[in-house]
């Protein structure tokens, strides 16, 4: 089984990267927003979608990153390949969510939806010079990072 994933890479005016610092069923995981395409939506549907359901942020999805080109096995279910597909995103209003300053920095109703659901998520921002394929969890994601980090693209 095949489990495409579409995630942004959102980078503010002050050269900071967006991460979510994600709880899930009892492991911590830092990794870029996004999350898992739909039956009969389009890569970049999905990408909004996603912004929209956990930041309530309107963004615009621009130019292709990287699409995965190693196996990688899905963390939660071992019998599942994940294809993960990354897109650079913009803003189209501000944020209203609150950021926060430390990772995983989960206030008190975040943490009554993980009781409840197994997850929660809080997102924040890196600076450029703190950020690498280390400040993220997941295989993919330290590769799109270092990619990025190298300046292999435009930011």
């Amino acid at each position: 089984m095949f489990n495409v994933r579409v995630y942004g890479l959102l980078i503010n005016e002050k050269k900071q990267v967006l991460v979510s610092d994600e709880y899930i069923r009892g492991s911590y995981y830092t990794k870029f927003p996004g999350g898992g395409l739909e039956f009969g939506e389009g890569t970049r549907d999905c990408l909004r979608r996603e912004f929209m359901e956990e930041m309530n942020l309107n963004v615009e999805v621009t130019d292709h990153l990287y699409t995965t080109d190693f196996f990688q096995m899905s963390a939660f279910t071992p019998d599942h390949q994940i294809i993960a597909i990354y897109y650079f995103a913009k803003a189209l209003e501000p944020i209203t969510v609150p950021l926060r300053s430390k990772p995983f920095d989960f206030d008190e109703r975040q943490m009554e939806i993980y009781h409840k659901t197994s997850e929660t998520e809080t997102f924040r921002f890196i600076d450029w010079d703190d950020f690498s394929g280390g400040s993220v969890t997941l295989p993919i994601d330290k590769v799109v990072a270092d990619l990025v980090k190298m300046r292999r693209f435009e930011v």
